[in-house]
């Protein structure tokens, strides 16, 4: 709950390699009332990643009957039989804690959620500062193969074109910048 005893839920959605991570740690280092939402997805854990802090990680056929009975707010098939989702019991556990959930989430997912929640969400787009500095990043952070990775900047310049579909645009080309950006707009809306 915020000061102002709405439900409201935080979307930050970007392309891959775009440095929303690193924007959703500085806002949950901030200490405001905010809390990671923890994603469902069937896709295999990836270097340090944890089942239950960075995702809920299931099989693909677990995730589809997981959806047959309900238990996503929106999921997405984002490769072939790559899902990610958003868990209903997700959503209540952080607001059972009295905090606002804060969706890392993928960009037809944070369209999704803007839908679902409407006015009580914030939705932030984090932009790339150009697709050849996405492609540097994807390369550098050196979990997938180059497949993968043009792969991940195809599917970037097209999520590039939804940006207007977001409350707000942040640029990540100046990470202080961009920190500073996010924090005056996120505390604005939780009313902080």
């Amino acid at each position: 709950m915020t000061p102002d005893g709405k439900r409201k839920v935080l979307i930050i959605s970007a392309p891959s390699g775009a440095g929303k991570s690193t924007l959703v740690s500085h806002l949950l280092e901030a200490g405001l009332p905010l809390m990671f939402s923890v994603s469902a997805t069937s896709r295999k854990p990836r270097g340090n990643e944890v089942d239950g802090r960075e995702y809920y990680f299931v099989t693909a056929a677990e995730f589809r009957r997981r959806v047959r009975r309900g238990e996503f707010v929106e999921w997405q098939e984002v490769y072939r039989d790559h899902y990610y989702g958003t868990l209903h019991k997700e959503i209540e556990r952080i607001y059972g804690e009295g905090k606002i959930p804060l969706f890392d989430v993928d960009v037809m997912g944070g369209i999704n959620l803007k839908k679902i929640f409407g006015e009580e969400a914030l939705s932030v787009f984090v932009m790339p500062p150009s697709v050849e500095e996405l492609r540097k990043r994807l390369i550098r952070r050196g979990t997938d193969s180059p497949v993968k990775i043009e792969m991940r900047v195809e599917k970037a310049a097209s999520e590039l074109l939804l940006a207007d579909r977001f409350d707000f645009v942040i640029i990540n080309d100046d990470l202080e910048k961009a920190c500073t950006e996010i924090m005056r707009i996120v505390t604005e809306f939780i009313g902080q």
